[in-house]
């Protein structure tokens, strides 16, 4: 056995960025920096926390604490992928101090690179963002014995989006590693195919053009910003239409770095640049054009704006403020109030357009977690960048629970990692409750003391209401029913207990806006919260809207 453990400086559930030290044998390894405090890690500044930093991808929450970390400790060094060194620096366009030409140091992909005795690090592609990186470390003690693995996948997808390609699943298939850290952004949560969503998109941004609005689509800067203009310039029902794309100044400086990378890019979109500019475009329709900061109050509609999600917004719309749509991307955790905020109307004093939230995921769903999980194949699973309540989701799926030891730490934590041959689960705890059992003509009624409640696989029994009870020899066994279950494609139990003829019918199950198990619309007081599929709110809209 060896000592294998990870500290959680951050796992992303409260903006915190993430950051983990993984302690590898002898060697303390950093995943990670996305930290904007970094006091935890400089308050002994004599010891560098760490031998060696592992960045996944570019991205702010990953990544924003690299170069303050690098002032402080130059002697450790930072490694990411090749593309990745190329997109860090977008994360401090407003720095005055000189980048160092060399923060970070590029590694191949798919080959072993060895740091110290015993210790190698492997990169693959994660599909969330060009260079994002899936980390696959070994260590071999020197003096002989059994080699230990840990995967982190940083922030993934499996899915081909237009930039990116997805994980390639089936190249890490079987690998057995010890430890795995995986994102758990969506908790278990389902989406539609990448391409569903972006046919979506489309659609309601046509609509919104055939009416002569003028459409604003905040985004971050980096990643998801550039999906967004290749699609638009792609999508069939945009190619060769009359109509102005333009783009602010902070997402434009991103582009510019993505033409830096084309090479780096899917075939498909190296093949689109032959013929015709990636972005910059005032020819071919729709033109795509950089906005400066004056003409922003002067456009007309329709057209569409591309913009850093953290400048002013109120400047495109406050003088026709009636002309104007804005799309703003589903994130989790992002509710009515922080969406009005994105807006820049945090107390109100700011009138908003019509505001509408869309899909368009970078981001693994829960099928796709798991599915990733069970290929691998790891003794102990680590969920990380996720809110408490997504990752106790993932955490209570019994298909999870019964075969790898799983985490789910906050900031702050430990989480020590014993590693053995073989993969023993714990068994539950032996807790017996003493209860009541009433009988009233047909209806049995059973109470429990409230001290049931404590347990944490309370909330998965109770989360629908809903319980089947079975004879197992001479016991009844009673078993919660799980959302999933109740909707599960092909599945009759939910017809059993709604009448497509009743008023029920204008439940949550049967809204637009219900999608893995979750209410999705920003208009309603559930928003973000998980829903059983006969709840109902006032701002239900019937299913069959999003069908036509």
């Amino acid at each position: 056995m060896t000592e294998l453990e990870c500290l959680a400086y951050g796992v992303e559930q409260a903006d915190e960025g993430v950051c983990l030290l993984l302690r590898l044998g002898p060697y303390r390894i950093m995943l990670d920096c996305g930290l904007t405090n970094l006091s935890p890690l400089v308050a002994k500044k004599a010891a560098p926390p760490a031998d060696l930093v592992l960045c996944s991808h570019a991205h702010a929450d990953h990544a924003r604490g690299l170069l303050a970390l690098h002032q402080a400790f130059p002697q450790i060094p930072i490694y990411g992928s090749e593309v990745t060194t190329q997109l860090l620096p977008l994360n401090w366009l407003k720095e005055d101090y000189k980048l160092p030409p060399h923060l970070c140091q590029a590694l191949p992909w798919r080959t072993p690179v060895e740091f110290f005795d015993g210790l190698s690090a492997e990169l693959y592609p994660a599909g969330h963002l060009p260079g994002a990186a899936t980390i696959v470390l070994t260590y071999t003690p020197t003096g002989g014995g059994r080699s230990y693995r840990v995967v982190y996948t940083g922030d993934f997808f499996l899915s081909n989006s237009r930039l990116v390609e997805g994980l390639p699943l089936e190249e890490l298939r079987g690998l057995s590693p010890d430890v795995l850290i995986v994102e758990g952004t969506f908790g278990t949560a389902r989406h539609p195919h990448r391409r569903q969503q972006e046919n979506q998109l489309a659609e309601r941004i046509n609509q919104a053009i055939a009416a002569r609005q003028a459409i604003l689509l905040p985004t971050p800067s980096l990643g998801l910003a550039q999906e967004l203009l290749v699609l638009l310039r792609s999508h069939h029902h945009f190619t060769g239409r009359d109509i102005d794309i333009w783009v602010d100044e902070t997402v434009a400086a991103c582009c510019d770095v993505y033409l830096d990378i084309l090479s780096h890019l899917p075939p498909s979109v190296q093949n689109f640049a032959r013929h015709q500019p990636l972005f910059w475009d005032e020819k071919v329709r729709p033109r795509v054009r950089r906005l400066n900061p004056e003409d922003a109050t002067a456009l007309q509609p329709p057209c569409i704006v591309v913009a850093d999600e953290t400048g002013d917004l109120s400047q495109y719309y406050q003088a026709h403020l009636e002309d104007w749509l804005v799309l703003v991307s589903q994130q989790p955790h992002r509710h009515v109030g922080e969406i009005k905020g994105v807006m820049g109307a945090e107390k109100g004093e700011i009138i908003l357009p019509a505001v509408e939230v869309y899909l368009l995921a970078q981001h693994c769903d829960g099928p796709g977690t798991t599915q990733l999980i069970h290929n691998l194949r790891p003794q102990h699973v680590i969920f990380i960048h996720g809110s408490p309540t997504y990752l106790a989701d993932l955490t209570g799926l019994e298909e999870l629970h019964n075969r790898y030891h799983l985490h789910s730490p906050g900031s702050g934590t430990l989480v020590e990692l014993p590693i053995g041959e073989t993969f023993l689960q714990p068994p539950a705890p032996e807790t017996n409750y003493e209860g009541e059992l009433t009988e009233l003509d047909t209806v049995v009624t059973i109470n429990l003391p409230n001290s049931i409640t404590a347990d944490p696989r309370w909330k998965a029994l109770a989360d629908t209401g809903l319980i089947e009870a079975r004879w197992q020899g001479e016991e009844l066994v009673l078993r919660g029913l799980p959302q999933r279950e109740l909707l599960r494609q092909g599945g009759d139990r939910l017809i059993d207990w709604v009448d497509i003829n009743s008023p029920l019918r204008q439940c949550c199950a049967n809204c637009r806006y219900f999608r893995g198990q979750r209410c999705w619309n920003p208009n309603s007081p559930l928003y973000e919260f998980k829903v059983t599929p006969d709840g109902f709110c006032p701002v239900f809209e019937p299913l069959q809207e999003r069908e036509e």
